[in-house]
């Protein structure tokens, strides 16, 4: 199905919360379009929005669809036995899931930039946003989580820029058209719905051929066996990583004392330039070098990039501060892979302080047991774990797993671990026990950041 983007119509979003399909509500809300939607209940993003002129319905009723809908868009979330879902295929209405809508959406731009990589997709976007803002590029902007300089997740440029996330789950990148690809690095996850990580290779490898002969993919050299990712493929290959034999690359790495991150940027011609980071740890050097590298390759001024990454200050929930407890540095973070936990307890090192919390919720049955005992072992780099129960998201409780076993786990390790049903019983541990100087993440991709704003009266 082709869609006319110049011409006015009405479009349903089952899921528009999302901060993705809130995202491209937006965008056709500013284009003229009728925009109409539901999810299970209110948001921010929601009441926002109803204010921009979309209609929103709080829960999913076969009510709420009319036959005036000329499109209905709807997440991975939304099953078959959806009463909307039902309802729609009753009317005989047009369908298509989140990333077929987003893709035909990119089709729209000659300059369609795609991040792909099972970490850091949000703040690599976010740092190549910036970078396009700096550099007077006007771009359309997409990104996973909220961005403080766009107040939100989106913006709507008037360019040919855009530049969007690109998941691997359920393989809904494949349905992307970028002109310019990003794999930032590929690891096991989502294995509900990938086999194996052989499998989860061949969707990246199929995500690269999707890059047009005169487009360009940058993938991390670190990458176990790159090349067979990309040998074959018809596009550019541009490699980055920390490593001088990669094209693009950092150098020169050093902290400051405020913790900051330093290093020198190297292009293929040579050119060098000094790049000063505020978001911690070394992962996000490595991010800021795919996003430095997008630069170099869209023919940007790097000295601009440099200075847009110089005054990023991070997305939301990524090592994001939220302020003091009486003494208690308390910081929230998205991590809920054990190598983004580890990435960011890393970092945390670098921040002053005397016992480091955190409280973790881990984030679906089958991640959870299919990652165990690496869980337990990336938690370990804390002093004190506190864990919630498993936040189901999309799954059922049928794996016979809990918090519980990953408790247990963490506790051979030799660490103090406690786990609490309830968020009320964490936040009152949490009082009684943090003192001054401690620094408290919570950290999930689940709703765990209430806690911390909770203690904090938020």
């Amino acid at each position: 199905m082709e869609i006319d983007f110049q011409k006015s119509q009405h479009v349903y979003f089952m899921g528009i919360g999302g901060i993705s399909m809130s995202g491209l509500a937006k965008i056709l809300l500013s284009r003229g379009f009728k925009v109409s939607g539901s999810d299970r209940s209110p948001s921010e993003l929601t009441d926002q929005l109803e204010k921009d002129g979309a209609v929103i319905h709080i829960g999913q009723r076969k009510s709420n669809i009319t036959e005036d809908i000329d499109l209905v868009v709807y997440t991975a979330a939304i099953h078959p036995d959806n009463p909307e879902f039902i309802q729609c295929k009753e009317l005989n209405l047009p369908m298509m899931s989140r990333a077929e809508f987003l893709g035909l959406l990119m089709k729209n731009y000659s300059q369609s930039i795609a991040v792909s990589g099972t970490h850091g997709k949000t703040t690599t976007s976010s740092m190549a946003g910036e970078i396009l803002m700096a550099n007077a590029c006007d771009p359309t902007l997409s990104i996973g989580g909220i961005l403080p300089s766009i107040q939100g997740n989106i913006r709507i440029g008037s360019s040919d820029y855009f530049l969007t996330e690109a998941c691997e789950y359920t393989n809904s990148f494949l349905s992307f058209f970028p002109t310019f690809g990003v794999i930032l690095n590929i690891e096991e996850d989502h294995l509900d719905f990938f086999k194996d990580i052989s499998e989860i290779r061949t969707s990246f490898r199929r995500f690269g051929a999707l890059v047009p002969e005169d487009g360009y993919l940058l993938i991390n050299s670190d990458i176990k066996n790159y090349k067979e990712i990309t040998d074959g493929l018809s596009c550019k290959i541009f490699t980055f990583s920390d490593k001088s034999d990669s094209d693009y690359f950092c150098s020169d790495f050093s902290i400051t004392k405020e913790g900051y991150s330093k290093f020198i940027f190297n292009t293929p011609s040579k050119n060098k330039t000094e790049v000063l980071l505020k978001v911690p740890g070394k992962h996000n050097v490595l991010n800021a070098v795919a996003a430095m590298a997008i630069a170099d390759l869209l023919n940007l001024d790097l000295t601009l990039s440099s200075k847009a990454l110089e005054a990023f200050e991070g997305a939301k929930r990524r090592f994001e501060y939220k302020g003091d407890l009486k003494g208690v540095s308390v910081f929230d973070d998205y991590a809920h892979h054990p190598t983004e936990i580890k990435a960011t307890l890393e970092a945390a090192k670098s921040y002053p302080h005397e016992n480091l919390w955190v409280v973790f919720q881990p984030h679906t049955y089958s991640r959870t047991k299919a990652f165990m005992d690496e869980f337990a072992e990336a938690l370990s780099l804390a002093d004190n774990i506190v864990l919630t129960d498993i936040y189901a998201a999309r799954e059922n409780d049928n794996l016979g797993i809990s918090s519980v076993d990953l408790m247990n786990k963490i506790k051979a390790l030799g660490k103090n671990c406690y786990h609490f049903r309830n968020f009320s019983d964490i936040e009152n541990f949490l009082l009684e026990n943090c003192i001054p100087k401690d620094m408290l993440i919570t950290m999930g991709a689940g709703d765990v950041l209430k806690i911390g704003e909770n203690l904090l009266g938020s």
